[in-house]
């Protein structure tokens, strides 16, 4: 994909990560493996983006990651066909990510609740508020 900057000034990182649907972290990476361009070149990180420039980059694949149903304790203070309020354990991780692959909220949500949403995306299960 390409973008053109229209002001520039700012950081090569930076600007990815303003023009683009990358994370700054996610452009780093990117620009050291040189899979991120401008005007077809291999700049460094910290190279200041001109207006006119293009940026050519890569949209990276979804990392998919296994969520697998697990029977795990849960305070559900009110579900319906529509939503769920649970009580989430303090220290309990919400989403499965590297690190955390179970014995988070979304694996129990799974277990107990048959039909949880992906309205947040099929690699991202339901979407879970936090209300304080």
């Amino acid at each position: 994909m390409q973008v053109k900057v229209e002001i520039g000034g700012v950081r090569l990182d930076k600007a990815v990560a303003d023009l683009t649907s990358l994370s700054r972290s996610h452009a780093n990476e990117q620009i050291k493996n040189g899979q991120i361009l401008v005007n077809g070149q291999v700049k460094k990180a910290k190279y200041a983006v001109k207006a006119g420039d293009v940026i050519t980059y890569e949209l990276p694949e979804p990392e998919a990651l296994e969520y697998v149903a697990e029977n795990l304790p849960l305070d559900i203070v009110y579900q319906d066909e529509d939503v769920a309020v649970v009580n989430k354990a303090q220290g309990m991780v919400v989403h499965p990510s590297a690190g955390h692959t179970s014995g988070t909220l979304v694996n129990a949500l799974m277990y107990h609740i048959k039909d949880l949403s992906g309205i947040n995306g099929v690699l991202r299960l339901g979407i879970v508020h936090r209300i304080d």
